[in-house]
This record gives C-alpha cells, sequence and structure tokens, in this order.
C-alpha cells in the first residue's frame, strides 16, 4: 500500500535562544514534535508550539504555474551562484509575497532536511511539480550538475509559460467579444425596448415584422432571463464535470479546437512547440527517449497529440525511429517530422528539437499579434449589428408613421 501524503500545517512557537532571549515565530511542517526538533537544529530550546487553525482565516491565494516558474529560475541562480540547497530554499521562502508559496518552499525544505533528497522533496507535491520537473532535478542529482539542471528547468519553464500565455490571450479575445455582445443584447432587450413597446401601442397600426420580432423576443427575456442564466450557469458546470470525468469529451473538444478555424492554428502550433521544447530539454539532460516521451505527452496540453506521442512511445520503445512514429502520427507537420529525423541522424536531436520549438513558438507569436488585429474591427463589426438592428428594428415603425403622415 502506498504511503499518504503528508499534510503540512503551520504552526507557532515560542522559545529560547542560545542567549537566553525569548524568540517566536512560524514554521511549517507536518506534526507539533517534527517542528520542536527542527527548533532545536537551529539552537532555539522550544517552550510552546500550537497549530494555527485555518478555519476564519483568510482564504489561501494560489499557487500559480507562473510562479512555480520564477521558483525554478530562483533556484536555479541561487544555485550557481553556489549557496547551498537548504539555505537557497530558506531566502527564496522568506522573500515570497505569496504565504501559499512560500508555505510549499518551508515544507521543501523540511523535507530536504529530514533526509529526502531534492527529488524526492518535490515529488511530494505532484499539483506543483510534474514527473518532467522531478525527473530533471533527479538526473541533475544524480550526475552532480544540479544547477544545470535546474537553468534547463527555469528555461523550460519560462518559455512554456510565455506561449500558454499567447494561447489564453487568442482564446481570450473571441470570448470577450461573445460575452459583450450577450450582455450589450440582454441591456437593450430588457430595458430599452420595452419603452418603445409602451410608445408602439397608441400607434393603432400593425407593427413591421422585423420589430414585432425583437418586441416579441424582448418580452420572453423579461420572462425567462432566469432560464437563460441557470442555463450559462448549468452549462458551465456540466462542461467543468465532463471534463475532468470523461476522457471521451476531453478527446471531443480537443478535437472541435483544432479544427477551429485561426484558432486551431494557434493551439496546434503551441502543441508542436511544447512537443518539441519538452523533448529538447529532457533528452538534453540525458533521459532515454522512450522514458523521456512519456513526460513530454503530459506536457503536451492537448489530449490529441498527448495520444499521439504515447502511441509514439511504445513504438519508439519496439525500435522504430522517432521520426518514422511521427509521420504515423499523422500530428505532426512535415517540417517538425524532417528536423527530428536530422537531428537523429546526426545526433543533435536535443538542439534540433529546440529549432522547432523555437520556429513555432514565433508563428504563434505571430499569429496572436494577427488575430488581436483582425478581432479589433470584428468586436466593432459584431457589436454595430447587434446593436444596430435593434435600433432600426425599434424605429422602423417611426419611420413608417412619417411615410404615412
Amino acid at each position: 500500500m502506498a504511503e499518504a501524503a503528508v499534510k503540512i500545517s503551520t504552526f507557532s512557537w515560542e522559545g529560547k535562544d542560545k542567549q537566553g532571549k525569548r524568540v517566536k515565530g512560524q514554521m511549517e511542517g507536518p506534526s507539533e514534535l517534527l517542528i520542536k526538533s527542527q527548533l532545536r537544529k537551529q539552537g532555539i530550546n522550544p517552550i510552546a508550539v500550537r497549530k494555527q487553525s485555518s478555519l476564519f482565516g483568510k482564504r489561501k491565494k494560489p499557487i500559480t504555474s507562473a510562479e512555480i516558474a520564477i521558483y525554478s529560475r530562483q533556484m536555479s541562480t541561487m544555485m550557481t551562484a553556489g549557496v547551498p540547497l537548504v539555505q537557497s530554499l530558506e531566502i527564496i521562502a522568506k522573500g515570497h509575497e505569496n504565504p501559499s508559496m512560500a508555505e510549499l518552499i518551508n515544507a521543501i525544505k523540511s523535507e530536504i532536511e529530514g533526509g529526502s533528497t531534492f527529488a524526492e522533496a518535490l515529488s511530494k507535491h505532484p499539483a506543483h511539480f510534474d514527473d518532467l520537473f522531478v525527473n530533471l532535478v533527479d538526473a541533475g542529482e544524480r550526475s552532480g550538475a544540479l544547477e544545470t539542471l535546474l537553468d534547463k528547468i527555469a528555461t523550460y519553464k519560462e518559455k512554456t509559460e510565455a506561449i500558454k500565455k499567447k494561447v489564453k490571450k487568442a482564446l481570450t479575445y473571441p470570448a470577450a467579444v461573445l460575452v459583450v455582445a450577450f450582455i450589450v443584447t440582454g441591456i437593450l432587450l430588457i430595458f430599452v425596448v420595452p419603452q418603445f413597446q409602451d410608445l408602439f401601442q397608441g400607434f393603432g397600426a400593425d407593427l413591421p415584422a422585423f420589430t414585432q420580432f425583437i418586441i416579441n423576443l424582448s418580452a420572453w427575456v423579461q420572462s425567462y432571463w432566469w432560464m437563460v442564466v441557470g442555463g450559462i450557469v448549468a452549462a458551465g458546470f456540466a462542461h467543468r464535470q465532463a471534463m475532468i470525468r470523461s476522457a471521451a469529451y476531453r478527446r471531443l473538444k480537443d478535437r472541435v479546437m483544432l479544427r477551429m478555424p485561426i484558432i486551431g492554428d494557434i493551439l496546434t502550433k503551441s502543441a508542436i512547440a511544447r512537443f518539441a521544447r519538452t523533448l529538447s530539454t529532457m533528452f538534453a539532460a540525458g533521459v532515454p527517449l522512450v522514458d523521456a516521451l512519456e513526460s513530454v505527452a503530459g506536457a503536451a496540453g492537448n489530449i490529441v497529440y498527448e495520444e499521439a506521442i504515447l502511441q509514439m512511445r511504445d513504438q519508439v520503445s519496439t525500435g522504430q525511429q522517432l521520426q518514422l512514429t511521427m509521420a504515423q502520427a499523422g500530428v505532426f507537420p512535415s517540417m517538425a517530422t524532417q528536423m527530428v529525423a536530422i537531428g537523429e541522424e546526426s545526433g543533435s536531436l536535443d538542439s534540433m528539437c529546440a529549432k522547432v520549438a523555437e520556429f513555432y513558438e514565433d508563428e504563434v507569436d505571430n499569429m496572436v499579434d494577427n488575430l488581436s488585429s483582425l478581432m479589433e474591427p470584428m468586436i466593432m463589426a459584431v457589436l454595430g449589428i447587434l446593436v444596430g438592428g435593434l435600433v432600426v428594428g425599434m424605429y422602423l415603425p417611426i419611420f413608417k408613421l412619417g411615410s404615412v403622415v
């Protein structure tokens, strides 16, 4: 049976230092006994150690992947400068603005002080440090080149975070258009159209079909707006649950996203960039190709590419060349396949994958910038059609009345 994950809590402590001076502070650890042990190692005689209750405390700020990337760079800089591992962790934890991140770093420090390796300490926090991160740190510790591997991890994390931000920007823009259009249309239908409806009741004539349609739509929205809002909330909740529970739904969603105009190209190229960047980092660290592909699949960010890479791993394990498995997968462009082929033949797979990653990262940058420029007039066009259509619909009866007079 696997060991249960150790729960790290925050403890407030009071004690006396070697000079007999009364001191106090906070420390993270799994138990009161271990906290006292850590204090004694620091030359402090503990008087009282109390576990802090989080029942009425502030909600903890979550740890973001960007903070993990920054932490990787900080560790790389510290280790390259010759600062010991435990001391590096202590310095970074003290200077961190996010209490949750400081707590995580202190927990890692405590585990290392308890006899764990750096990789073992990181592996106990899989929510923040994936297999790729842990495997690279483990390779660095075994080879005695931890600072070099940490630099590779930091570079990898920074590159992947940059491309994730670009993809988010690309997806946020169309979503923002839909939200703004929905809100503006709702405000007009609920608050503006009823004012015109009262005016039209005194005309004593039939309204144009388009105007009548808008009035009927306004009446329906006023009566059943709660159904619209409830439907959106329910759809969002159902989507989230399906993403968690159903691999078939995730596969369908990712396939649909990859086939969308413009957005699909951005997602495809970002997945290829992540594939190449991760493979380059793992292979340069000396991780065997089959093991590297396992981590590469998890970092692909798209279940279609994840399944293709896992299939490639199985084929590579039987002796096939990586370039052939990429061609058979059918999700990689010929340029990426040819670059990998050159890397395999010349024995420079890591550098060739790095070049592939740089090329597709630049492609994503350019496509997102172009999309941003394209979406600005599209936003104006969509809002103009919606708002203009409602305004024209409301003024049609007035134009008709003017022509009669």
